[in-house]
C-alpha cells in the first residue's frame, strides 16, 4: 500500500475526518488498505476510478457511511453485508460489471440515490425486496439489459428521477403512473413503441426524454479495464 493511502487512513482516524477520498489510486482490493475498516466514524467513502473486482463483507464495519462511491471499477458482485449500512443515503455503483444484486439489498432504510448505470443488470437481477427501497428519490438504471420493468416500480412513490435510457425495454408497466412525485423520466434508447396512458397526467410535471433508437457504441461496461 502506498504511503499516501496509509496517510489518508491515519489522518482520518487522528483528526476525525469524516470524508475519505481514495479516487483513482489503482486500488485492486479494499483489504489492501490497512486500517480502512477501523474507520467506523466516516460518513463518506469515495473509491471511484479504481480496479476493484469485489467488495469485502467488512464494508458493514463502516456503519456510519452516508455516501459510498464505487463508480468505474470492475465489481462483479456485492456482499449481502452491504445492506447493513443503515445510514447510507447515496450509493454509486455505476460503470461496473454487476450481473445481480445480493439478497436483502432492499434493506437499506435511508437510501435516497442509487446509481446502477452501465452494468449488466436485468429484471431477473433484482432481489425480491429491491422495491422495499421506498426512500429512493433517484434511481439510475440506464445502460443495462432490462427488457421489462417490474410492476413493483410503483412502490417507489418518492421517486423524482427515474433513468432507464439505453436498455432493451419493450414496454413500461401501468404502475409507473403511481410515481406521482416523478419529475424526470429518461427512456430514450429503448424499443418502446407506446407509453402507458397512466403517464398522461404527468405531462405538465414530468420531463420525459423521447425514445430514440438504441445507440450503437462500445459500452464502457464492456471495456472497463481500459478506463
Amino acid at each position: 500500500m502506498s504511503k499516501s493511502l496509509k496517510k489518508i487512513v491515519e489522518e482520518s482516524r487522528e483528526k476525525n475526518i469524516l470524508e475519505v477520498d481514495m479516487c483513482d489510486r489503482g486500488i485492486s482490493s479494499m483489504l489492501d488498505i490497512s486500517g480502512l475498516f477501523t474507520l467506523s466514524h466516516i460518513t463518506q467513502l469515495v473509491l471511484s476510478h479504481n480496479k476493484l473486482t469485489t467488495v469485502p463483507a467488512n464494508i458493514a464495519d463502516l456503519r456510519n457511511l452516508e455516501v459510498l462511491n464505487f463508480f468505474n471499477n470492475q465489481i462483479e458482485e456485492l456482499p449481502i453485508q452491504i445492506s447493513s449500512l443503515q445510514k447510507l443515503k447515496h450509493l454509486n455503483l455505476g460503470m461496473n460489471r454487476l450481473n445481480s444484486l445480493p439478497r436483502g439489498f432492499g434493506s437499506l432504510p435511508a437510501l435516497e440515490v442509487l446509481d446502477l448505470t452501465y452494468n449488466n443488470l436485468n429484471e431477473n437481477s433484482l432481489p425480491g425486496n429491491f422495491f422495499y427501497l421506498t426512500t429512493l428519490r433517484a434511481l439510475y438504471l440506464s445502460d443495462n439489459d432490462f427488457e421489462i420493468l417490474p410492476p413493483d416500480i410503483g412502490k417507489l412513490t418518492k421517486l423524482q428521477i427515474l433513468s432507464l435510457r439505453d436498455n432493451d425495454l419493450i414496454s413500461l408497466p401501468k404502475e409507473i403512473g403511481e410515481l406521482t412525485q416523478l419529475k424526470e423520466l429518461h427512456i430514450q434508447g429503448n424499443r418502446l413503441t407506446v407509453l402507458p396512458p397512466e403517464l398522461a397526467f404527468m405531462a405538465d410535471t414530468c420531463r420525459r426524454t423521447p425514445n430514440h433508437p438504441r445507440r450503437t457504441m462500445t459500452s464502457p461496461r464492456r471495456s472497463a479495464g481500459s478506463l
